[in-house]
């Protein structure tokens, strides 16, 4: 008995050391403000391959028997909040409880999300560079590369490895937000949201996401769910010359309520009568609430709107010749009325979303989450239409009258070069004149507009021009269920399956008559003079001929487009103390169909009614892997091949006007692969990275007025055509390189370098279609291979420093360098076309070194942009008090921020007379960067 007792004593002896001999580390993240608990926080051990993150209830726990007694630092980080390094004294065997970790608010990372929002409402601008394209997308990576890329390099239209939006995925609460139309999403739908757009995940590349395969450029994914939200009030008021010149922002989050309830919500207002361009006016507001109910504890039920009714006048590209006369902020869509700034084209969005999420936890390793999304609204885009009227004879008689000229101040025939175009004979006292005009005023004459129109209207006609409102009302269902279970302390399951359907409609809207009675619905262009109106090809709908468009009715186009989109993704996530992998794969299967309305007088055998229907079906496989070769070196690489169907607007060739499908539509085909060497210490972080993409199958549609068309006799060389551009292949590859040295707590230096080459790799067909003429125009291969394409810069650096005083303020400046931007190129000029006169004979005078100085691509100036950022918070009682603000262009620096060829003049003949003119008639267009300028913030939260 003695013995046993002895035996046992000593069992439980040993036992107890063992365990003593457990090194472990426990604690608890809490916000600074609220003393809420943070779920998701990440930490590692600097220096080893130590990782873990906290639970929902902010705890965290790290067995660390393999770790040798020592000093260690710990890394605490979250998006949305400073990062926390935490030195630690470990002891073998011991256990150590650090309680309470605070984590103070990211007042920087505050400024830049602010800053990108504002940047991207002002430059969502479909007629301009980078559409729908800024690189922010509110990239939670902690990358110095890429923080410079979503702030400093945006606001010269910078692409990350010059990928466009709509090869990445923003997704909210899980559910994609990118158009099915044009595969990118609409930044106006939730602008104005800042403060409910502050949880967000983000994958760069290829990674794959949790709830998305996503693409090439990355994926984001901004949490609007309520009981993610601090618990917090804020106030705040911003003032800038970018975009808007004032904003008002309140939001309120409550933390959990009694009966497990969290309510979140937000308003917003933004405002400018002018923006720093000329005439863009702005007018802004954006309402958000969330809330969120725990049913059980394991069923959450989340839901989540937000409408963001907006409108911003839009600028014009211009030629050289006009910003010499006018300067770079000219703008010819605005002119004054009664006293006011009126701009003629108005983007307006009315968007609002609904969303229901159910969070449904099955055990403590797998969770469904299902997802019902619901969009409806409107987007209309202003512009003047001009047109003629129709009048009754005393004999019964009708006659036509033909309309006014091109309102535009800018309009070519109105600037000096027009009347100097003639060698010879040269118009000088008409250029003179026109050049006096121009800078004398330049803008529309709105009170011509109306009194034409009066005039008209005196005499038995109708208005001649009018506001005319491209408009698109969509519907958009959404269903999605997306699984998470983790099969072991290594290995994560993702998965989805996802149901879209869209139906679009699309029409021309009378928005404003500009005094006049109606406005007659037909072709103004079409032949047939005095006699249009019995013109069946003049006819918008031959079920209502001569239509007269009342206010607010639908006149010119009227068709419906909609969309299907069955999705299903797996992704396997295996996370060890070596090495981390994924395996991802996805299929899609998309349905497109388009139904006219009108029976279109050019096209009456195909234009009413239902087109065939678009189907494709497309898969992608991703994976990838890090190795850590140390605590501080590490090796990534990420590789995959995927298809994309082709997006609604490029699917039909003028859908406008019929349902012919584009000739040789394929879908498109994408393979990439990044390699990127990590280096991370206390002091020094550093990435370099190679990356190779490839798209094929790219089809692009483009609408224009060309002059001299071989193929159509030499009486009847131009049109206004769609130019239908397939097989595109393009080509990306270079390098990205960050470096960041937190040479103390308070001073950071950083600096990124990257250098891209994106390039056309083939030479696509190239066919025009144009109800001038019946048939297609195939001119071949356009010999596109080799050209640069116009994704803003493709080469950019900086170099900048940090200082964060213990004493809560902040100041920041950066030096960024931007090279290799070129214009947008005319494919039409670069085929047979270009060398063929328009008897379809070759050009006698054709001269191969000439022509290759005239369809040289044009290679914008390299530029220099100073910025700067600061702040400052205080803490009274409960409450934080702060401001920042950013100068960015602080030297004024005139640049390109992007540009293209006019596709007037198509051929070698035609081109070479306008080239060889002191100003060109139909020179290159341009839009200008920014200047000077600034955005500051004030805040309180309690």
């Amino acid at each position: 008995m003695k013995h046993r007792f002895l035996f046992l004593l000593f069992g439980l002896s040993l036992f107890c050391n063992i365990s003593a001999q457990n090194t472990s580390i426990k604690g608890i993240v809490v916000d600074a403000n609220s003393f809420d608990k943070i779920e998701a926080v990440s930490i590692t051990i600097e220096s080893t391959s130590y990782i873990t993150q906290t639970d929902v209830d902010g705890k965290f726990s790290i067995s660390l028997e393999e770790l040798p007694s020592g000093e260690y630092v710990f890394l605490f980080s979250k998006p949305g909040a400073t990062n926390l390094r935490l030195p630690v004294t470990l002891i073998k065997g011991e256990q150590k409880d650090l309680d309470i970790i605070l984590l103070q608010p990211d007042f920087v990372r505050e400024q830049l999300q602010a800053s990108i929002i504002s940047l991207s409402d002002s430059e969502l601008n479909e007629e301009s560079i980078g559409v729908e394209s800024v690189s922010g997308l509110l990239q939670a990576a902690r990358d110095v590369f890429l923080n410079a890329a979503s702030f400093d390099f945006s606001a010269s239209f910078f692409k990350p490895r010059g990928l466009d939006s709509n090869y990445g995925a923003l997704l909210i609460n899980g559910i994609e937000m990118n158009k099915l139309f044009n595969g990118r999403p609409q930044w106006a739908d939730w602008g104005g949201l800042n403060d409910m757009q502050r949880n967000q995940v983000f994958n760069m590349g290829l990674v794959p996401g949790e709830v998305s395969f996503g693409g090439a450029a990355g994926i984001t994914n901004i949490i609007m769910r309520a009981s993610q939200y601090s618990k917090s009030a804020r106030v705040s008021y911003a003032a800038s010359n970018r975009s808007y010149t004032g904003r008002a922002m309140a939001s309120y989050s409550s933390g959990e309520l009694p009966g497990e309830w969290w309510i979140a919500t937000s308003a917003s207002r933004r405002f400018a009568t002018e923006g720093f361009v000329d005439g863009t006016v702005y007018d802004a507001n954006s309402f958000f609430l969330a809330v969120e109910k725990r049913i059980t504890s394991a069923h959450s039920l989340n839901f989540t709107a937000f409408y963001t009714p907006n409108s911003r006048g839009k600028s014009s590209a211009n030629t050289q010749e006009v910003f010499d006369l006018k300067g770079t902020i000219y703008n010819s869509f605005w002119g004054m009325q009664n006293g006011k700034v009126r701009n003629s084209r108005i983007k307006e969005v009315k968007e609002p979303v609904l969303m229901l999420n159910h969070f449904w936890k099955l055990t403590d390793k797998a969770m469904i989450n299902t997802n019902i999304f619901y969009q409806f609204g409107s987007i209309g885009n202003s512009r003047i239409d001009y047109g003629g009227t129709r009048l009754v004879l005393q004999n019964g008689q009708e006659s036509f009258i033909g309309g006014g000229s091109n309102p535009d101040p800018s309009y070519y025939q109105k600037m000096p070069s027009y009347f100097l175009r003639f060698d010879g004979d040269q118009n000088f006292e008409s250029a003179y004149r026109a050049q006096q005009t121009f800078m004398e005023n330049g803008q529309l004459e709105w009170d011509d507009l109306y009194e034409a129109n009066r005039i008209v209207v005196q005499n038995g006609g109708n208005s001649v021009y009018v506001i005319a409102e491209d408009r698109n009302d969509d519907t958009n269902l959404i269903l999605n269920s997306i699984a998470t279970v983790t099969i072991n302390s290594n290995i994560l399951l993702n998965a989805k399956l996802s149901y879209t359907h869209l139906l679009s409609e699309n029409f021309a809207n009378v928005k404003d008559l500009l005094g006049g009675i109606g406005y007659l619905d037909i072709d103004f262009f079409a032949e047939g003079d005095s006699q249009i109106t019995s013109d069946n090809r003049a006819q918008s709908d031959l079920f209502n001929r001569n239509r007269i468009a009342m206010e607010g009715e639908r006149f010119k186009y009227n068709f419906e487009l909609e969309a299907q989109q069955f999705e299903a993704f797996a992704n396997t996530r295996f996370t060890y103390k070596k090495f981390d992998a994924y395996v991802a794969a996805e299929a899609k299967q998309t349905s497109y169909q388009r139904n006219g309305l009108y029976k279109n007088g050019n096209y009456p055998e195909n234009s009413f009614g239902k087109s065939e229907v678009l189907n494709f079906i497309t898969f992608g496989a991703k994976a990838g892997f890090t190795y850590k070769i140390t605590g501080k070196h590490l090796v990534d690489l990420n590789f995959g091949v995927y298809g994309k169907p082709p997006t609604l607007m490029n699917s039909f060739s003028n859908s406008r006007q019929n349902n012919e499908i584009v000739k040789g539509l394929q879908t498109e085909k994408l393979s990439s692969v990044d390699l990127s060497y990590i280096f991370r210490s206390g002091i020094l972080k550093s990435k370099l990275t190679g990356y190779f993409t490839k798209i094929e199958d790219v089809t692009e549609i483009s609408f224009y007025y060309a002059d001299g068309l071989s193929g159509l006799g030499r009486n009847n060389s131009n049109a206004f055509v769609q130019e239908v551009l397939t097989g595109i292949e393009k080509q990306h590859f270079g390098v990205e390189l960050g470096v960041e040295a937190q040479l103390t707590s308070t001073l950071k230096l950083k600096s990124v370098v990257g250098i891209g080459q994106f390039t056309y790799a083939n030479n696509p067909n190239l066919h025009l279609t144009s109800d001038d003429f019946s048939g297609r125009l195939d001119y071949g291969p356009s010999f596109l291979k080799d050209y640069r394409l116009p994704n803003g810069p493709q080469t950019a650096a900086q170099i900048g420093f940090e200082y964060r005083d213990p004493e809560f303020w902040w100041f920041g400046t950066t030096l960024n360098y931007f090279a290799n931007a070129f214009s947008d190129i005319s494919p039409l000029l670069r085929t047979g076309n270009f060398s063929t006169d328009v008897d379809g004979l070759p050009i006698l005078t054709y001269n191969p070194v000439t022509a290759n100085q005239l369809l040289k691509q044009e290679k914008f100036q390299e530029y220099f942009l100073l910025n700067a950022t600061g702040g400052k918070s205080w803490r009274i009682k409960d409450k934080y008090v702060g401001f920042f603000m950013s100068l960015n262009n602080i030297l004024d620096k005139r640049y390109k921020t992007g540009g293209y060829e006019q596709s007037r003049n198509v051929n070698y003949t035609k081109l070479k007379e306008d080239r060889d003119r002191e100003t060109p008639i139909f020179a290159n267009k341009y839009w200008y960067g920014t200047g000077a300028s600034y955005y500051s913030n004030f805040y309180i939260r309690f």
